[in-house]
């Protein structure tokens, strides 16, 4: 009988454990983030972390991710810094598409964030890390240390302000491509405009088109 019964607790340990492993890698799939229907035109382009690739046809690109803190347990592309206001397990997409030699849209959906808050938001050269410094500065069409270049024409702004249930959207429409490995993520700001503290990063895969 005893035996019996520590045959039962055995399997019942290893069918606890594989339901284990099994959440933790569907949750790491889910925080993680992924591009959705990337493509880089019919010239066989690719989608690359940090800079996408981009073809003649030219590019499209959609991904999401839920944040997460720097260092959590389950890693993810989308890193809270201020969990106030990005509290962690809230959600971002961002998508582009950009024409041959023509214009580009960027696209920003968001949920779980404060009610009522205004956020900035803007393209930034570098992915994001556990420093909110590490995304870099503003993405510029023409790169410039003039402050008065710092503005919606010059970059890419995605403003907006989270409705009662924390949900937000904005969009930037350019007559420009990115640089090739120049744009590399989304950085949430505290305030709209060029000066607020960064609360939240995510890493995008932009692209260009030849």
């Amino acid at each position: 009988m005893a035996s019996g019964t520590a045959a039962v607790r055995t399997g019942r340990t290893v069918r606890t454990g594989l339901v284990a492993i099994a959440l933790a890698s569907a949750a790491l799939a889910t925080g993680a983030g992924g591009a959705h229907g990337a493509t880089g035109g019919g010239d066989g382009g690719t989608v690359e972390p940090g800079g996408g690739t981009g073809g003649k046809h030219g590019y499209s690109m959609r991904t999401d991710a839920r944040f997460a803190p720097p260092g959590a347990f389950v890693p993810s592309a989308a890193v809270t810094y201020d969990t106030r206001l990005v509290p962690a397990g809230s959600w971002i997409e961002v998508g582009q598409r950009s024409a041959e030699r023509g214009a580009t849209m960027v696209k920003l959906r968001v949920t779980g964030l404060k009610a009522g808050h205004e956020y900035g938001a803007h393209v930034h050269r570098k992915p994001c890390g556990a420093d909110p410094a590490a995304a870099g500065g503003h993405y510029q069409h023409r790169p410039s240390t003039d402050p008065a270049d710092v503005n919606p024409d010059n970059e890419v702004w995605l403003d907006f302000t989270a409705d009662s249930r924390g949900a937000g959207a904005a969009s930037a429409r350019h007559n420009w491509n990115f640089r090739f490995g120049e744009a590399a993520s989304v950085v949430l700001h505290s305030a709209p405009g060029s000066s607020g503290a960064r609360l939240a990063c995510f890493s995008v895969p932009f692209g260009w088109a030849a």
